[in-house]
């Protein structure tokens, strides 16, 4: 670590990240990052200034509330040097590194990390990139040979478990297929069979909460989006058995009964990206968030997987073809007769 000339005290700013991925993954604390960057600093005699953490925040961006926060301390000046445990908490992009490198190096701040490997010359500085680099690349690696395994595995009839199961369903023990849970199928059927009777999405909405049927987040009130999409989910659409040989590889199929009906959920339908922005709060701050964009693959690259299907064929065939029938009609007689918004 370069000394001082001895005009200003040696201030350091010591900086932890950790992802939400990373600490179900991996079990990374912030806690623990803190502790090596304290024990760092005394040793090696740095006055800590701030200790700035961010908490489930990736390292792909720099839109971040804490390094906001440490790049407006540096701008302050008095900022020997900013702190990591590792490079990465810094930032996982080298373009990143590089850009806050030059910003801080404006204000006389050095960045450290403990696993720094290279040193302040150009060869250390080479050293530094070239290994950055490779980490990038091995992070691709391993987030291709991720998708390529849950594409094998959707190929060979198993769904991916999330944090919630589709309404309906559980996930079964080991975690690689839906299978019915009868409580919430009953209000799948019940609203399916209403769907089959005629009635559109703003009587079945009325009905579910009168009768105070929970959504499936647990609120009181279901969503008009959230019944026609259900209604028209292939999720509960009963396929034959030679229907599903069209959809699925020999392995899944293998896996299947002839004589049985079967849904489908679909793998691999769309491509959702994030990134976090951030935007002036209007108090001389800001605030963060998570922007998601999400767009659909080309069908034939979608994976087809079977479900159970327990609800008649032909309830579902019909609640399908008639769940935009009398909309307008029943919304005006819902609006007069029962104010929805206002339950």
């Amino acid at each position: 670590m370069p000394n001082t000339n001895g005009h200003r005290p040696r201030r350091a700013i010591l900086y932890a990240r950790v992802s939400t991925q990373e600490q179900a993954d991996k079990g990374y604390s912030l806690a623990q990052q803190m502790e090596a960057l304290r024990e760092y600093a005394a040793c090696e005699g740095y006055e800590v200034l701030e200790e700035v953490s961010d908490p489930g925040q990736s390292g792909a961006s720099l839109e971040r509330p804490g390094m906001d926060r440490v790049r407006d301390l540096v701008a302050g000046s008095g900022v020997s040097v900013v702190l990591a445990q590792d490079r990465d908490r810094i930032a996982r992009e080298p373009a990143y590194h590089y850009l806050l490198r030059r910003e801080f190096e404006e204000h006389g701040t050095k960045i450290r990390a403990l696993n720094d490997r290279g040193d302040e010359s150009p060869e250390g500085e080479l050293t530094d990139g070239i290994l950055d680099q490779l980490a990038k690349f091995e992070r691709a690696k391993t987030a291709e040979r991720s998708r390529r395994g849950k594409l094998r595995k959707a190929r060979e009839g198993k769904t991916m478990r999330t944090a919630t199961p589709p309404y309906g369903f559980r996930y079964n023990e080991a975690g690689d297929a839906l299978v019915v849970l009868e409580p919430e199928m009953a209000v799948v059927e019940k609203l399916f069979r209403m769907a089959a009777d005629g009635h559109g999405t703003w009587t079945i909405q009325a009905r579910l909460h009168a009768a105070g049927v929970p959504t499936p987040k647990g609120g009181p009130v279901w969503d008009i989006m959230v019944i026609k999409r259900l209604v028209l989910n292939d999720l509960y659409k009963p396929r034959t058995y030679q229907e599903m040989a069209d959809l699925l590889g020999p392995e899944a199929l293998a896996r299947l009964e002839p004589g049985e009906l079967y849904g489908v959920q679909w793998h691999n339908r769309r491509k959702t990206t994030s990134r976090m922005v951030s935007e002036p709060d209007g108090n001389g701050g800001r605030t963060y968030r998570r922007q998601r964009t999400t767009k659909e693959r080309p069908r034939e690259e979608w994976i087809a997987v079977p479900v159970p299907a327990p609800i008649p064929e032909a309830v579902v065939e019909s609640a399908r073809q008639r769940i935009g029938e009398n909309r307008t009609q029943e919304r005006k007689y819902l609006n007069r007769e029962w104010e929805l918004r206002g339950a």
